[in-house]
Parts: structure tokens; C-alpha cells; sequence
């Protein structure tokens, strides 16, 4: 067990979820849903088996050999977390990438960090390693606490940040650079997103079994969380390809995965260079022209898209490995850390032009905030190995 290397590990995971929504914006004339089922394939299915399936030892035989009770709870809370990722897409839409991942984040990280060891209280079968009481009896434990605490801080200061751009902000300027800016509903989404997505720490809790049979069938310490993400995302996947399918039905996109042109009109929106609702240019007695959709980049920019989300729990279940007891404390770290690296690409592409420099020091401050609680969680579980020894 190596804390600080967890440290590195959950930092890695938090670059890639916080960065794995850029490549969307590469997607052009596919409706949200469309690009989000692409993606979605090699999120919760193609990345997850690829890697299991070469980095670990007999994953078929492993997961066969499971009750079924940890195959049902570990794909049920998967398909919880499902509902929270299919709206956090829709949080990025309406929010943008720095405030919506601050604001559903900042639920998340409250709730799949705190709940897990307040409900081993309640239910002492589950299988989490201590309950919030006996995790606050050492002064190991206090200092991780302390950490998740700071961690919150900052978390509450970036959404805060984030309401006063709101209100600063010019309606031309929100637009500008977030289309669809729109913050009451995206807080809304936010909030159901938030809460859902605490259910992946239920997920990987309940999955434990599975990392458990897969290392005494060989497999390195460090990889024996990816088998368990074969099943978490699959349940992940259950939810958001329902949906997905639903969408392109009720809107009529299905054609989008094989169509190389919008269907012929006078009228298309959002050609480079033209207003919404330009008139294309037809040839002399010929029908519109149609609009050509780029469909091998979209692939590909999806595909990016997803690959990189899952690297998020790649590294993360490589970082859990190195938490020891104090595991819980992940989900803060990483919660943390995607806050800070979407903020970053908040930056980069100007969704903070505009706002008061009082807004971007509450920013800045909900950052170094987020930064001090790594290194306080890291330490805590410093402590914690060096009381092991």
C-alpha cells in the first residue's frame, strides 16, 4: 500500500473525466444522444472488457464463480449510477464543463464518500471496511476527515463561484460559450445527476468480491478492480442505452449512425459561417443542397470521448488499491481532482470570460482548497499505513 501513489493514481483519473467531454465538441450535426451512445459503448463496454480481459487472469471464470447476489447488487447500483451519468451529460450542456461538474460533483462527492461507512452503522454486513465512528476514533482517521471536509469547502466554493458568473454575466457572453447555457435547469440536472452518481462508490463496494477472486486467481494487486468495472458499467450501460434508444426514436435520429448528409432542405441550421436558419444556395431548377455530416469524425471523436471517461476508473481502481482501510476517502480525491481539471478546461475554453475578478478569486480559492484536502487525505492515510505496520 503506497498512499501517495493512490494519490497520483486518482489525480491521473481525475485529468481523464475531467477532460473526456472536449473531444464531443469535435462532433458535428449528430443529436446529443446519438454521440452519447457512441461514446457510451466504449465507456461501459468495449474499454472495460478490452482491459480486463488482457490485464487480469481468467475473468469469465472469476466473475462465473460469484454469488449472485454480488453480480445483482454490484450491476443494480451500476444501473443507479447510470441515471446520474446520462444527466451529467446533460449537466455539461446546460452548465458548461467548470460549474456543471462543480455543482453535480459537489453532491457526489458528499454522498459516495460519507454514505458507505455511515451505512456499514446501519447494515454491519455490507461489505465496507469501518463505519464513520470507528474511522474518527484514530487521529489517522480524524486527519482524512479533516481532508473531506476541506475537500467539500472547495467543491461549495467552485459552485459558488459558478452562480456568481451566472449572475455576471452577459446572456450574449453565456452564450457565446455555452450554447444552451441555462442554469436553472442545469442546477436541477445537477442535483439528480449529483445524487445518482453517489451510487458508484455503492457499485465498487459491493463489487469487492469480485476484485477478491479475481487477485487469489493471480491478478496483480493493482488490476484486480478492473474486473468488477466490467460489471458496474455494464449496468451503467443498461440505463443510458435504453434511454439513448428512446431519444432516437421519439426524435427521429437513428439514421444519424450511418447517414454521411442531412436529409435534403432549404432550410439547415448551423452551417459554419451562417446564422441559424440560412437558406442554402440551390442550383438552377435542382433540389437543396444537402449539408454533409462528417460521420468518420464523429465516430472517432466519440469514440475518443469515451475512452478517455473510461480512464477515469482505470486509474481509479489502481489508486483504491493503495488507500487501505481508508478507501473511502477516494471518491473525495477523485470527485476532487475532476473538479479541478475541468475547471481547467473551463478556462482554456472561456467559459469564465466575463466574470468579476471577486468571482475568479472564489474560484481560485475553491481550487487551493481542493488541492490542500489531497494532500490532507493523503496524509491521513499515511498515517493509517504507518499504525498498520
Amino acid at each position: 500500500m503506497n498512499p501517495f501513489l493512490g494519490v497520483i493514481f486518482h489525480w491521473a483519473g481525475g485529468l481523464a473525466a475531467g477532460s473526456f467531454y472536449v473531444p464531443y465538441r469535435g462532433v458535428r450535426k449528430w443529436s446529443w444522444e446519438t454521440y452519447w451512445l457512441v461514446g457510451g459503448f466504449f465507456s461501459w463496454i468495449i474499454m472495460p472488457g478490452l482491459f480486463a480481459g488482457t490485464m487480469t487472469r481468467d475473468l469469465i471464470g472469476v466473475l462465473l464463480r460469484q454469488s449472485g447476489g454480488t453480480l445483482w447488487w454490484t450491476y443494480f447500483f451500476g444501473m443507479m449510477w447510470g441515471f446520474g451519468g446520462l444527466t451529467f451529460g446533460l449537466t455539461m450542456r446546460y452548465l458548461g464543463m467548470s460549474l456543471g461538474m462543480g455543482v453535480a460533483l459537489g453532491y457526489c462527492a458528499a454522498l459516495g464518500t460519507l454514505l458507505p461507512p455511515w451505512f456499514k452503522s446501519l447494515l454491519p454486513g455490507i461489505p465496507v471496511p469501518e463505519t464513520l465512528r470507528q474511522i474518527a476514533s484514530t487521529t489517522a482517521g480524524q486527519v482524512t476527515l479533516a481532508g473531506v471536509g476541506v475537500c467539500l469547502l472547495g467543491i461549495a466554493l467552485s459552485a459558488l463561484a459558478g452562480l456568481a458568473k451566472e449572475r455576471e454575466m452577459a446572456a450574449a457572453d453565456k452564450q457565446a460559450a455555452i450554447a444552451e447555457f441555462n442554469f436553472r435547469k442545469g442546477l436541477l440536472v445537477a442535483t439528480f445527476s449529483g445524487a445518482m452518481s453517489a451510487c458508484f462508490a455503492f457499485a465498487l463496494t459491493a463489487g469487492n468480491p469480485i476484485g477478491e477472486a479475481s487477485r487469489a486467481a493471480g491478478t496483480s494487486p493493482i488490476w484486480t478492480g478492473l474486473p468488477k468495472l466490467v460489471v458496474v458499467l455494464l449496468g451503467g450501460f443498461t440505463t443510458n442505452f435504453i434511454w439513448c434508444v428512446i431519444l432516437n426514436i421519439r426524435n427521429r435520429t437513428g439514421s444519424q449512425y450511418f447517414a454521411t448528409a442531412d436529409r435534403p432542405a432549404a432550410v439547415i441550421p448551423g452551417r459554419a459561417g451562417e446564422g441559424p436558419g440560412a437558406t442554402l444556395a440551390r442550383p438552377a431548377g435542382g433540389p437543396a443542397l444537402e449539408s454533409q455530416v462528417p460521420i468518420l469524425g464523429n465516430y472517432f471523436f466519440s469514440a475518443l470521448a469515451g475512452t478517455i471517461w473510461y480512464f477515469q476508473f482505470f486509474f481509479y481502481t489502481m489508486g483504491e488499491t493503495q488507500m487501505g482501510k481508508f478507501g473511502f476517502a477516494s471518491w473525495t480525491l477523485h470527485m476532487a481532482s475532476i473538479i479541478l481539471f475541468s475547471t481547467m478546461w473551463g478556462w482554456i475554453l472561456h467559459e469564465w470570460r466575463g466574470a468579476s475578478k471577486r468571482t475568479l478569486g472564489i474560484i481560485a480559492a475553491g481550487l487551493a482548497a481542493l488541492i490542500c484536502s489531497t494532500i490532507i487525505i493523503g496524509f491521513g492515510t499515511y498515517l493509517k499505513a504507518g499504525a498498520g505496520r
